[in-house]
């Protein structure tokens, strides 16, 4: 089972540096951080509809891994099976 765990967690912390880079990849949508890194400079040179989407639902996948991951990391340590 310590072979389990480790896979499980190389992949957590694999998905978290991949959820973070996806994250900051995204188009900010005006009024916080983004524009202060000059997000707000160039309005229409950003990525376009399907390419957005595409990251949006690649995030989604990632983050649902993530999560899902991270649960059965601590439902298999409550139950001592790692």
């Amino acid at each position: 089972m310590t072979i389990l765990k480790i896979v499980l967690q190389a992949i957590v912390v694999i998905a978290s540096i991949l959820l973070t880079l996806l994250i900051l990849m995204h188009k900010g949508k005006g009024g916080g951080l983004s524009d202060m890194f000059g997000g707000g400079i160039s309005s229409n040179a950003g990525t376009s509809g399907v390419a957005e989407k595409n990251l949006n639902r690649l995030t989604v996948i990632v983050a649902i891994t993530w999560v899902v991951i991270i649960i059965a990391l601590g439902v298999m340590k409550r139950f001592g099976l790692i």
